[in-house]
């Protein structure tokens, strides 16, 4: 699942993906993900932390703090410094933050560390 809100960096990580096994799901904000998340269950997340509505890190800690989602892998790509949000570590030591900058060899390699 991609749960970005800004439309060049969402086209962006699906065209990276393109070719791959991965299928996506598409949410464009919090509150879009959370249906998503209600009609089918990812095998891990692409997380943006500044969007609308629900900002990242609320998802992230929603996700974390329920027991069917808490499983579920999460690499966020941010523009944000990760100092900002260092505490989310503590949450779950297996994060990875990332900048959105990323290549898209850096991506499949840091989502097949987390599901194969």
């Amino acid at each position: 699942m991609i749960v970005e809100d800004e439309k060049r960096y969402h086209d962006l990580y699906t065209l990276m993906l393109e070719g791959t096994d991965y299928e996506i799901i598409q949410a464009y904000d919090g509150d879009d993900a959370f249906k998503r998340l209600e009609e089918k269950l990812p095998d891990l997340i692409i997380l943006d932390m500044m969007l609308d509505m629900v900002t990242g890190d609320t998802f992230f800690l929603y996700l974390k703090g329920m027991p069917e989602y808490a499983d579920i892998p999460i690499i966020i790509l941010s523009n944000s410094s990760r100092r900002d949000y260092k505490n989310l570590n503590k949450v779950d030591p297996n994060l990875v933050f990332l900048n959105k900058k990323i290549t898209k060899e850096r991506l499949i390699k840091e989502i097949r560390a987390k599901i194969g």
